[in-house]
């Protein structure tokens, strides 16, 4: 009895593991170390099974030193769309980092190993409800989806384009900013005229010690005022899917 092994199927599943694997390593909400990096390997897995069956139709198989190299594309391919999510995601983060710095909450600053976030509460809290979110509002398939064109687009072992990468990492950068702003806007003027008005009360009256004052008052602010930045966590996070998917699309040309 004989066995047929299809080489050409098996090279294209393999293939394809690597890039949702790098892509899942890296990108929220997969990559949150709560889960198990034999979960995430079944899940590339799964995945690359999923779309095995349209990529070996128009795959050739490879000797030997095409495959390391197409592996070694298929690992850098993934891993930039997936640090290309990351970095948009990260401007939930970054707005929670903004309210510690300003509330007075930086001071207690603690390291999450699971999440991998340097930062005090709001940091850490905001960045817990952006994963939430995207996983109760099914955010995470349309990141798959995204994942998932770009074998349309870039074949296996093609590669990606490091000028429309850099471009677009760039312009991810500057929206990142520009969103954690837009978050954690409305209660950082109330914090910053609340410093204005300690500073105009300690020049009407010396004598109050408008540090010691400053503190309380800012973390009162910060506590009470806080609800109304989470009110806008939903339709943020269901941009930033939306901003990285067109990030993805821009980097292989569609």
């Amino acid at each position: 009895m004989q066995v047929v092994l299809p080489l050409e199927t098996i090279e294209a599943m393999l293939l394809a593991a690597v890039r949702i694997t790098a892509f899942i390593v890296i990108a929220p909400p997969f990559s949150h170390n709560a889960i198990p990096g034999r979960i995430k390997g079944t899940i590339a897995l799964g995945l690359a099974l999923a779309v095995t069956p349209k990529l070996s139709s128009t795959h050739q198989l490879m000797d030997t030193g095409p495959f390391l190299g197409a592996v070694i594309l298929e690992l850098v391919t993934g891993a930039a769309l997936g640090f290309l999510v990351m970095v948009l995601f990260s401007a939930v983060q970054s707005a929670g980092g903004l309210i510690d710095l300003f509330g007075g909450f930086a001071m207690a600053q603690g390291f999450d190993p699971q999440s991998m976030v340097n930062g005090a509460q709001f940091s850490r809290y905001f960045h817990w409800a952006a994963l939430a979110l995207l996983v109760s509002s099914d955010g995470y398939q349309l990141v798959l989806a995204g994942l998932f064109r770009s074998f349309d687009a870039i074949p296996l072992g093609g590669g990606v384009g490091l000028d429309a990468l850099a471009e677009n990492l760039v312009h991810s950068v500057g929206q990142m900013f520009v969103a954690a702003i837009q978050i954690a806007g409305p209660l950082l003027v109330v914090l910053v005229l609340a410093d204005i008005g300690l500073g105009l009360l300690t020049r009407a009256a010396p004598a109050l010690n408008a540090f010691a004052m400053g503190f309380p008052l800012k973390i009162f602010l910060t506590l009470s005022l806080a609800g109304t930045v989470f009110v806008l966590l939903p339709s943020v996070v269901s941009a930033l899917v939306h901003s990285g998917l067109e990030a993805m699309g821009k980097v292989f040309g569609t």
